[in-house]
């Protein structure tokens, strides 16, 4: 290789010091082995009776339902919040994006526990004789709660980028404001819309911690698939192999989630 080309090399591939690979190695590894620890754990040999036994079921039609159900009621509730928080001022937008993010890093347990005072016997709403927690419905609250924010960021960050200039022409040739917002701003930002639904949707078929002290672990009512996987291996509901093999089906459905998200952003490399 010519010096040119190896000074070109490097310029491209950065200036960081060799030494540094070895702690990313190390995290890449914990990252990678526990997955790989847990696929190896799957006894593939009794997989699909695993998958399919009325307690699998169960979860998954469970999971699958109620995080289809929280990912509507986030896509009704989280655009127009999106559309708010793009088209508003810069200090308006910081504290809407701030108060949206909460629940991404609030403890699931808190916001569970938040939910349960909202809603609960003793809560605002439970003074009304509203009877939500410990119900299936409970469980899609929980799902919307910790699921919506996903939604929002994606779309919300997609509409900043698209930016107004579009519409501002649409306007001035005569378009009203719903026709705007139907034929020029949401299909400018399509991909992060979309991108937002996937993301929100795996988030809410693998909630768990809110969703255990708001909802219950009741099977068949309120017991997913991540709340039969913790059940078992606590030595009671489903079997471990059943666990094991809902725990590799949120692992895949994980990857899955990742990759069409991928796909769908605009100029990704492939």
């Amino acid at each position: 290789m010519s010096p040119g080309a190896a000074r070109r090399s490097r310029a491209r591939d950065g200036f960081v010091p060799p030494i540094i690979a070895v702690p990313a190695v190390l995290g890449l590894a914990l990252l990678v082995l526990p997955l790989a620890a847990l696929v190896a754990r799957v006894d593939w040999t009794t997989f699909w009776p695993d998958i399919t036994s009325q307690p699998a079921l169960d979860a998954l039609r469970l999971s699958f339902v109620t995080g289809l159900i929280a990912t509507v009621a986030c896509t009704i509730l989280g655009v127009p919040l999106a559309l708010v928080i793009a088209r508003s001022g810069a200090r308006t937008a910081a504290v809407l994006r701030a108060i949206v993010t909460v629940p991404l890093v609030l403890p699931p347990m808190v916001g569970g526990i938040a939910l349960l005072f909202l809603f609960g016997r003793r809560g605002w709403f439970g003074a009304l004789g509203l009877q939500i927690p410990f119900t299936t419905t409970a469980v899609v609250i929980a799902q919307t709660f910790v699921a919506l924010p996903f939604l929002v960021l994606a779309l919300e960050g997609a509409l900043r980028t698209s930016g107004v200039a579009f519409e501002r022409t649409a306007a001035a040739l005569g378009a009203g404001r719903w026709t705007i917002l139907r034929r020029v701003t949401l299909p400018l930002a399509a991909p992060g819309l979309l991108a937002g639904v996937i993301l929100c949707f795996a988030r809410a078929i693998g909630e768990f911690g809110a969703t255990a002290l708001f909802a219950g672990n009741a099977p068949g009512v309120t017991q997913t698939m991540p709340l039969a996987i913790y059940t078992a291996f606590n030595g009671a509901g489903v079997p471990q192999g059943t666990a094991v093999a809902l725990a590799l089906l949120l692992l895949i459905t994980a990857v899955a989630v990742l990759l069409l998200v991928r796909a769908w952003r605009p100029g990704t490399p492939r």
